[in-house]
């Protein structure tokens, strides 16, 4: 480093100069980068949505009607452990942002009681403390005299100018770190919400498959007596009754196997709520899980910019990296820095408050400048601006994605509405051919084997039926969180 002394005069110009060129900033000016966002959604063609508010800007308290629901959520929002580590992360940053403020000001230290003192022998080449041993009365010796004796207190000050913006930048740089952990915040709790309404839809669909398993046991033990008799008359072999109790078993097995599913269900929603594992208790109804509204839209492409968590933490990840660049690049360029200090130091302890006689002070300036460094600011710059970068990349391939995930989520939605009006047409025609199996068997026109594989049939339609009704409002919930709802 090169340093160069100023006089009082100079300092005080220089002083003067400097407050008119502090807003000097290097470095590049952040500016939002070319996303190359499309006019509409590939397969937006929800027309039974209107075409004015977005869904993303539906709060969650909106977009679910069930109070139930509505009630674990807010339950998971103030207990979840993921919720909780996120706002002291917040907090975090919060204090980083607040103390980089103090950095304009000069670093002061104080120095309470100081004492230095030095012995030295006769082929050192120079002459003890005189005034020590006056003080004292005594003749110094020839080897470990007192050569440096002081005692003091002082206060001493610090002060970089921040003449080509460090500070400006690593204040951008914390500012943009401290909206990301909001943003990291808001990812967690649109997260949150999604896992949440997701796993009550799957226990209300468990208690539905029960329902299903229960009325085919019911059944099966309709068509097993009734197969009885006619084995009793004679009518048809012990192979039938055998037959028709496996049919039975099917279903029968699937309860306690449902059971376990729902209490391991009800135990992960628990965790997401903060709690210990427990029963969840469920709404009268899966039909109104959302609510009515059919002035909302996809909105626009470019809304998920602003609504998307994701989105925003990446841009600001590209802010920060931005920053660190500017700041890399100010480490090459000369560094003004203000010192001085201001005390009392005498040879005795005694003689600290001896006024003024055991005054001291003092002020200096510098300006700095790097010479040779081996290349390594000019690398940690290159490298800096390479990581900027990445960051944008990182951000463009982020929008990418979630534009292809909303895309993905509204073509699944209206595929899988299609898909539910077969599975009812199913279900109704796998229930006629329950009942007119049965009545053909009683007159003897169908074979037991008729009769069984058209219950078989009836119990997979009921139980694809409630899996496509459940991934229907998984769907509905998966777009809400593609397009950026959930943490409003």
């Amino acid at each position: 480093m090169k340093k160069i002394s100023i006089t009082k005069l100079s300092l005080a110009c220089l002083f003067a100069a400097v407050v008119f060129i502090q807003s000097c900033k290097v470095g590049q000016k952040y500016s939002q980068p070319e996303l190359n966002l499309p006019d509409q959604y590939r397969g937006d063609t929800l027309a039974y949505f209107g075409d004015t508010t977005s869904i993303s800007k539906t709060t969650w308290k909106q977009f679910f009607h069930d109070p139930t629901l509505k009630s674990l959520i807010d339950s998971a929002l103030s207990n979840n452990f993921d919720m909780k580590t996120a706002l002291l992360n917040i907090e975090i940053a919060n204090k980083d942002l607040r103390r980089n403020k103090l950095d304009y000001l000069p670093q002061v230290d104080m120095t309470i009681a100081g004492a230095n003192k030095q012995w030295r022998s006769k082929e050192f080449g120079s002459g003890p403390s005189s005034k020590w041993y006056e003080r004292h009365g005594t003749k110094a010796s020839e080897n470990m005299f007192t050569y440096l004796s002081q005692f003091g207190t002082e206060i001493g000050f610090n002060w970089e100018i921040d003449i080509w913006g460090k500070i400006a930048n690593s204040k951008d740089q914390l500012l943009a770190q401290y909206l990301n952990t909001r943003e990291a915040k808001n990812a967690i709790q649109t997260q949150i919400v999604s896992d949440v309404a997701k796993g009550y839809f799957n226990l209300l669909m468990l208690d539905a498959k029960i329902e299903v398993a229960k009325r085919n046991v019911q059944l099966n033990d309709s068509t097993l007596q009734m197969i009885k008799l006619q084995y009793e008359a004679g009518e048809i072999t012990s192979l039938a009754i055998q037959q028709t109790e496996s049919q039975r078993l099917i279903a029968a097995s699937l309860i306690p196997e449902l059971e376990r599913e729902i209490i391991l269900q009800e135990n992960a929603l628990r965790v997401l709520t903060g709690q210990m594992p427990d029963s969840i208790q469920r709404g009268t109804s899966f039909e109104h899980l959302f609510a009515e509204n059919k002035d909302i839209s996809l909105g626009s492409p470019l809304e998920i910019i602003r609504n998307r968590p994701d989105i925003r933490t990446a841009e600001y990840d590209l802010i920060a990296a931005n920053a660190a660049a500017n700041i890399q690049q100010a480490m090459r360029y000369p560094s003004l820095t203000l010192g001085g200090n201001l005390g009392v130091n005498a040879m005795l302890p005694k003689n600290w408050f001896s006024i003024p006689g055991a005054l001291l002070g003092g002020i200096t300036g510098e300006l700095t400048a790097p010479i040779f460094k081996n290349k390594t600011l000019k690398t940690n710059w290159e490298v800096a601006k390479i990581e900027r970068e990445k960051s944008e990349l990182a951000l463009q391939q982020t929008v990418v994605e979630a534009v292809s995930e909303v895309s993905g989520a509204v073509i699944t939605v209206d595929k899988l509405r299609e898909q539910l009006e077969f599975a009812r047409l199913r279900v109704e025609n796998s229930a006629k051919a329950v009942r007119n199996a049965n009545l053909l068997f009683r007159s003897g026109y169908a074979t037991y084997l008729e009769v069984i594989t058209a219950q078989g049939n009836a119990l997979n339609s009921d139980l694809a039926l409630v899996e496509l009704r459940q991934e229907h409002l998984e769907s509905y919930v998966d777009l809400y969180r593609a397009l950026g709802g959930g943490w409003r």
